[in-house]
C-alpha cells in the first residue's frame, strides 16, 4: 500500500464530526508509531505544522520538542510572532534557531528554483538532525506536509517532471536519521483549516495565510541577494498592512509580493534611478491545486504602489500578476 497515495474511498473532511473522528485515528497512529520516543516538530508557524502540533500534543504531550528555525527568509516580524504565539502563549516547549547567515551562505549565487528548494529543505533537516543531537531520546521528526505538497512534488511518476519540489518532500536527504512523522500529509488545505477548529486552534491561527517553506526564498526570484531580499521583505509588510486595513486579507486566500532578479530605470527626486518591480499576487482557492484571481480595487492598488515605491528602497514599479492556475502555480518558483 502507498502511504503517500490518498485512498480513494478517503471522504472529506467537511464537517466537526468528521474531523474528530481523524483527529481520533491519528491519535492512535501516532501513539503507535512514537511510543515512548520524543518527536522533533518542524514549527513554522503556519496552518499546517500549528495543526500538526496540537495534534500531536493531544497524542504525546511533553515528547514533543518543536523547533522553529529562522532561516533568514521569513517575512517581516514573523519569527517574532512565532516565539510569542507558540512559546509565550501557548506553552509550547520551542526551541528558537537564527539560521540566517548559514541559509543565505549556501544560497549565494543559486538562481534554480529546484536548486534552491532542495538546498533549503536539505539544511533544514541538518539543523534538525544537529538540534535532536543535543536531545534525548529523539527518533522522529514531525512535518506539516499536505497532500498538494505531495502531488506536486512526485508528478515525475506520471509525467516524468515535477510541477515542483517542496522543502519538505523533495529536499529530504535519502540518508535521514529521523523517522517521519506526517499525520495530515494526505489533506488538503481546506481539510486541514476543519480540523485546526475541530482541535480548538484559535480562528485567527487557522485561517492564517499559508506561506511556504522556503519562504521569501521562492519569491526572491533568481538568485537571491540581501539587498533584494530586504526590499522584498519590506515591500510584503506594506502589502499585507493595506489588505489588513482595507478588508481584503479575510477574504483573499493568498497574497503577497515576488521581486525578480532585474531592473528598470526609474525615476526618483528627479534623477535616473534603477529598481526592481514589485509583483503583487492575490488568488483564491480551496485545495491549493487550482486558483482564481482576486480582483483588488485601483484605490487600493494605487496606495499600495505609491507606499511601495517611496518608502522601499530598490524598488522603483510595482506589477500586477492575472495568471491563474492553471497556467502560473501559486507561486512564482
Amino acid at each position: 500500500m502507498d502511504t503517500n497515495k490518498r485512498p480513494d474511498t478517503m471522504e472529506r473532511i467537511t464537517t466537526k464530526e468528521l474531523a474528530d473522528k481523524f483527529i481520533a485515528e491519528q491519535i492512535a497512529n501516532v501513539k503507535a508509531q512514537v511510543g515512548d520516543k520524543k518527536v522533533l516538530l518542524a514549527l513554522s508557524g503556519g496552518v499546517d505544522s500549528s495543526v500538526v502540533a496540537a495534534l500531536l500534543i493531544k497524542a504525546i504531550g511533553k515528547q514533543l520538542v518543536c523547533v522553529h528555525v529562522n532561516h533568514g527568509l521569513m517575512r517581516k516580524g514573523e519569527s517574532e510572532n512565532v516565539i510569542e504565539v507558540f512559546r509565550n502563549q501557548l506553552d509550547a516547549n520551542l526551541i528558537y534557531v537564527d539560521a540566517t547567515d548559514r541559509f543565505l551562505g549556501l544560497l549565494e549565487g543559486v538562481s534554480d528554483p529546484e536548486s534552491k528548494r532542495k538546498i533549503i529543505g536539505g539544511e533544514f533537516i541538518k539543523v534538525f538532525d544537529e538540534e535532536a543531537a543535543k536531545l534525548e531520546g529523539i527518533e522522529f521528526l514531525a512535518q506539516g506536509t499536505i497532500y498538494p505538497d505531495i502531488l506536486e512534488s512526485i508528478k515525475a511518476k506520471e509525467s516524468g517532471k515535477p510541477v515542483k519540489s517542496h522543502h519538505n518532500v523533495g529536499g529530504l536527504p535519502e540518508d535521514m536519521k529521523m523517522e517521519l512523522v506526517e499525520p495530515v500529509k494526505l489533506l488538503f488545505k481546506d481539510e486541514v483549516r476543519v480540523v485546526g477548529e475541530a482541535l480548538g486552534l484559535p480562528h485567527a491561527m487557522v485561517y492564517r495565510q499559508p506561506f511556504p517553506g522556503p519562504g521569501l526564498g521562492v519569491r526572491c526570484l533568481g538568485a537571491i541577494t540581501r539587498d533584494r531580499l530586504h526590499a522584498l521583505r519590506e515591500a510584503d509588510a506594506i502589502l499585507r498592512d493595506e489588505f489588513d486595513k482595507c478588508g481584503l486579507a479575510k477574504t483573499v486566500w493568498q497574497y503577497f509580493i515576488s521581486v525578480p532578479d532585474m531592473k528598470s530605470v526609474g525615476v526618483r527626486d528627479e534623477k535616473r534611478y534603477e529598481g526592481w518591480p514589485a509583483i503583487i499576487r492575490a488568488v483564491n482557492t480551496t485545495d491549493a491545486m487550482t486558483a482564481t484571481i482576486e480582483e483588488i480595487p485601483y484605490e487600493i492598488l494605487h496606495k499600495i504602489t505609491n507606499r511601495i515605491t517611496t518608502e522601499v528602497e530598490g524598488i522603483n514599479r510595482v506589477l500586477l500578476d492575472l495568471t491563474p492556475k492553471p497556467t502560473g502555480t501559486i507561486e512564482w518558483e
